[in-house]
């Protein structure tokens, strides 16, 4: 039974998102994202689940970082949940009598109009966590009335719930991901994802578009594109890449290979069933069997067989 560190505490989408990658998993929650993956990386843990970007807000930049900075993991799994956010009060509690509510910034953002609709005189205060935030909701004396979060939140801290589905939009998905320390690779499954994160050797006029002909001539479907600033000065920038594809493809093998000769860096963080299950679109010409056609011919070429 593996032991997988997450964001929690308890209640957090991230536990969520647990339960459904591994449900047999021993659970470890974790203050926050680094603390989880490091967990992975000293071996306190298995591995880790942690959120990597949200369909409204964007990618998580405290995972992205970690991915380029920390000590390298492979992520060998992803799972895209849907985030329905609940108002969760200690029983008795009715929604014209809050007057404070605790949240995550991100909760708060993506339930904007519920608020000014429902609690438009409330006091709403930034918590590290929606968990965290029904967590001291559900504690005696506690200086807030409610907590925006999910509703496994409240059946951890014995909170009720006083409306459902609040999200301004119904539709949000938050995609999460299992990582482990550097070992054997998924097996590829025809509909996979890979991801990179790459550093420029110098910049340079046209160093984006150099990157991205690597994977342009070769086919490569980009499904994400992510830059993050170096810390060594303005308009220093690395990038995070995902995209359709197995490192175990031809086509996504010599994307690398050209990436690597070209950037400063190339860090591998893994090739890894796709969580919608979508096949990738093989452009003519860029399928294993043309790349081996191609390479036999080259191979016969420097041989004289002409």
């Amino acid at each position: 039974m593996p032991r997988l560190a997450y964001l929690g505490p308890e209640g957090t989408f991230t536990e969520e998102a647990l339960r459904l990658l591994d449900p047999t998993a021993e659970r470890l929650p974790c203050a926050n994202v680094p603390a989880a993956l490091n967990a992975a990386r000293s071996g306190e843990a298995d591995g880790a689940v942690v959120p990597l970007e949200n369909s409204i807000e964007g990618a998580i930049t405290t995972t992205l970082d970690e991915f380029a900075w920390g000590e390298p993991l492979l992520i060998t799994a992803e799972l895209l949940l849907p985030v329905q956010f609940s108002l969760l009060a200690r029983p008795g509690t009715e929604i014209p009598h809050i007057k404070r509510v605790y949240t995550h910034p991100a909760a708060i953002t993506q339930c904007r109009a519920f608020i000014a609709r429902e609690v438009p005189d409330a006091v709403v205060v930034a918590a590290p966590s929606t968990a965290a935030a029904a967590q001291e909701v559900s504690l005696p004396g506690s200086p807030y009335d409610a907590a925006i979060a999910a509703r496994i939140a409240g059946e951890h801290y014995g909170l009720v719930e006083l409306a459902t589905d609040i999200g301004d939009r119904s539709d949000t998905v938050t995609r999460f991901v299992r990582v482990a320390r550097p070992g054997p690779l998924p097996e590829p499954t025809g509909s996979d994802r890979t991801t990179l994160v790459v550093f420029l050797a110098d910049d340079h006029p046209g160093a984006l578009l150099e990157m991205l002909t690597e994977f342009s001539v070769r086919g490569v479907n980009l499904t994400r594109i992510e830059s993050r600033p170096t810390g060594d000065g303005i308009g220093r920038y690395f990038f995070h890449f995902d995209f359709e594809g197995h490192v175990a493809d031809a086509r996504v093998g010599e994307a690398l290979a050209g990436l690597h000769r070209i950037c400063g860096e190339v860090r591998f963080l893994g090739s890894y069933p796709r969580a919608d299950g979508i096949a990738p679109q093989i452009k003519r010409g860029t399928s294993d069997s043309e790349f081996a056609e191609a390479g036999g011919w080259l191979a016969r070429v420097r041989a004289g067989q002409v």
